[in-house]
């Protein structure tokens, strides 16, 4: 290889590595799987704790923050309107609010917010609310680009916590899971104008969202809808293979985002449904293993580390029994390695080769990722109760939200 061009490709790789290090642009992180790719993370926190640097009062919503370029995307619901706020992301404070009227009504009493969180890519923030209200803003200033209603334009259900899917961005479409009439369960949106690129697929909208990935040199975009894994073609959406893989039980959900690892894919569910390891080969797909008593994932998504899966086992909901756990797996085999009763429901990233668990308690831990043995190094209450959302990691900073507040936290070594 010339040399100005091995250099050229070195820079532009330094480049990617830095930008995603820097940002958290959509849900799970820049690459779609709960990785933070920065090497800024303090090795030892302070005995109280990491500071927090700021913290602000929200709206309803489960929607997690995005941030890109020192801008945070913050998604809620004020009053009868789902707004979209961005803040500066090193100082909270706001820079532009763009707001349009929703009556979405949660038929169970819960929190009647946005769940999806925002994707910010090439200078656009592409949003998803409860009523399935897809919108394109411009990052720069807020100016509303283009809306589609989904639930009025493909007859979208509302399902039993409205719309969570949270877009993304690929190639020149917007994928999302519609759960639409007419062939309309999954969507490709023209980035640019909103303009519908192809429809497929009959399935019903889960409650989880997609992820992308290139296995033997064929790209691929991945849903898991409620009723099972379905690949397809993110240019064209041709459907490569549907694996049918969902609960018995009506009132159930998939929300766990699928998990890409080389050309394997791991789906987790409870309500009976479990955890299966599935492998591409020749554009269909063979499993691996299965079972239901190995890693069932309610809402929070895994994290994979050398060979090892660590994620939380067990239903979030309030009083049910047994409680979640945390647990490692196996990736090759299913086989449980360890779990740790005291976490409960949280989030999960990995950093480096640590594990950085957010509880629905509001206290934050780090642990070593290692198949050895649950060993925390630090654990420390950072915000109140009430934590579903999904934080983001970005610069050396965590920004999470619970119920009614929204925390910059400083885990950064030099900030």
């Amino acid at each position: 290889m010339p040399c100005k061009l091995y250099l050229l490709l070195t820079f532009c790789l330094c480049a990617v590595r830095q930008a995603q290090a820097g940002d958290w642009p959509q849900f799970l992180g820049p690459t779609r799987n709960g990785v933070y790719a920065g090497s800024d993370l303090a090795a030892v926190w302070p005995k109280e704790g990491p500071p927090v640097v700021w913290r602000k009062n929200v709206g309803q919503g489960f929607s997690g923050p995005a941030v890109a370029d020192r801008q945070l995307i913050l998604f809620h619901r004020l009053d009868d309107k789902e707004v979209v706020a961005c803040l500066d992301a090193r100082t909270g404070e706001p820079k532009w609010t763009r707001a349009y009227p929703t009556a979405y009504r949660d038929d169970f009493g819960f929190d009647e917010g946005p769940r999806a969180t925002p994707c910010i890519a090439e200078g656009r923030i592409y949003t998803f609310g409860a009523e399935g209200m897809l919108s394109c803003l411009n990052l720069a200033d807020g100016n509303m680009l283009w809306q589609v209603n989904t639930k009025n334009e493909f007859q979208a259900r509302k399902g039993f916590f409205g719309a969570a899917c949270s877009p993304l961005v690929e190639g020149n479409a917007v994928l999302l899971n519609v759960g639409g009439d007419g062939g309309a369960g999954l969507v490709a949106f023209d980035k640019a104008t909103g303009r519908v690129l192809w429809k497929c697929s009959d399935d019903e909208a889960s409650y989880s969202s997609p992820a992308a990935a290139t296995i033997h040199q064929r790209r691929y975009a991945f849903f898991f809808t409620r009723a099972g894994l379905v690949a397809v073609n993110p240019a064209d959406g041709a459907v490569q293979f549907h694996y049918p893989w969902r609960s018995k039980m009506n009132a159930s959900v998939n929300a766990a985002t699928p998990l890409i690892m080389d050309d394997s894919i791991f789906l987790s569910a409870c309500y009976g449904t479990g955890a299966i390891l599935l492998r591409v080969k020749d554009n269909g797909v063979e499993k691996v293993w299965s079972g239901d008593d190995i890693l069932s994932n309610h809402y929070a998504t895994c994290v994979h580390d050398h060979g090892f899966l660590y994620g939380i086992d067990g239903r979030a909901d309030p009083g049910f029994s047994p409680a979640p756990n945390l647990r490692c797996v196996e990736l090759k085999t299913g086989k449980i390695r360890w779990q740790d009763d005291s976490v409960g429901a949280a989030t999960v990233l990995l950093a480096g080769d640590q594990l950085l668990i957010l509880t629905e308690g509001g206290e934050l831990i780090r642990a070593p990722a290692t198949p050895a043995a649950f060993k925390p190094g630090d654990r420390v209450q950072i915000m109140p109760a009430g934590v579903r959302a999904y934080p983001a990691l970005a610069g050396g900073f965590l920004y999470a939200r619970s119920k009614d507040m929204l925390y910059c936290v400083n885990l950064g070594s030099s900030k």
